[in-house]
């Protein structure tokens, strides 16, 4: 890069979502979730006054997912099955992918165990034209950005 190169910083607006065995994946928003890593106080008594600071248990928020309602019955068919079988066997890896400008992949971050825990749509209307949306909230168990 030669001196004086702006680098910009990505917009957010071009992004795609991959989820382990569903083709529905064209969401009109998305969330990544924050990370927290919870701390303890711990002193031994030969200490200073003070207490030291140690890393306790990682926490990750949830994602928020967004998108047209649609024919497509594969995400509701993932919390179907979650309701009726639990998390244990239907937990993926999502993948939030931000796309530059050209096409090209920029950045993505991976969130593992992920699983459905609550999913609504917009209400009817018949004096509306909005597109009616559906809101997926996943847990998950770690996310990662790896590019």
């Amino acid at each position: 890069m030669a001196t004086g190169d702006r680098i910009d910083p990505f917009l957010g607006f071009r992004f795609r979502v991959e989820i382990d065995g569903i083709q529905t994946a064209a969401f009109s928003e998305a969330t990544i979730p924050d990370t927290t890593t919870a701390t303890a106080d711990y002193r031994e008594g030969t200490d200073p006054k003070n207490v030291r600071k140690l890393s306790a248990l990682n926490s990750y928020g949830n994602v928020t997912l967004k998108k047209g309602l649609s024919a497509s019955r594969d995400i509701s068919d993932w919390q179907r099955d979650v309701e009726q079988f639990g998390a244990g066997r239907n937990r993926r890896t999502i993948s939030l992918i931000l796309v530059d400008d050209e096409g090209v992949d920029s950045a993505r971050w991976d969130i593992i165990e992920a699983w459905p825990t609550k999913i609504n749509t917009t209400g009817l209307n018949a004096t509306g034209n909005a597109v009616m949306i559906e809101t997926l909230e996943i847990v998950n168990e770690g996310i990662s950005r790896v590019a």
